[in-house]
């Protein structure tokens, strides 16, 4: 096999693994002494959104991180009937102090997208960290998914 054809095959291999979905390890729980300890990074998800009549959803909860080298966002989406259509909904920047913070994103769909009832959500904590060459490479802190009810208002 000619070298530009391996060279070829091998730039899309790379590129294939940067960007395809991974397995996210979720906060950890760390054994101490016999005694499990809080995660030191999570996300969680409120049990109920927001949906108001102009179709904007709002969904919120908490987050807490210890440290970033690159920006680090909060980042939802939810799914209603069919868990393969899934709607994002915004995204807004974390401060990664160790303490807990309060996320709330918002993002209008076409009225009637979704509906009052129950949904699910997954939230997501990631880093855009930096890396060779320039291009910044998701490092995933924290993932929630839950069932929630989304409500009129």
């Amino acid at each position: 096999m000619p070298l530009r054809q391996v060279f070829g095959a091998a730039t899309g291999a790379v590129l294939l693994l940067l960007f395809a979905p991974s397995t996210v390890a979720v906060s950890a729980v760390a054994v101490s002494g016999g005694a499990l300890s809080a995660p030191s990074e999570t996300v969680t998800v409120d049990s109920t959104g927001h949906l108001a009549a102009d179709g904007t959803v709002t969904l919120s909860g908490t987050y807490r991180c210890l440290s970033g080298t690159g920006p680090v966002l909060v980042s939802s989406s939810v799914s209603q009937g069919d868990p393969r259509i899934r709607y994002g909904i915004g995204g807004s920047a974390a401060v990664c102090d160790g303490a807990e913070h309060r996320w709330a994103n918002s993002e209008k769909r076409t009225p009637g997208t979704l509906a009052p009832g129950a949904a699910h959500v997954e939230a997501t904590l990631m880093e855009l960290s930096p890396a060779l060459g320039g291009l910044p490479l998701p490092l995933f802190h924290a993932l929630q998914q839950q069932d929630i009810t989304l409500m009129e208002g």
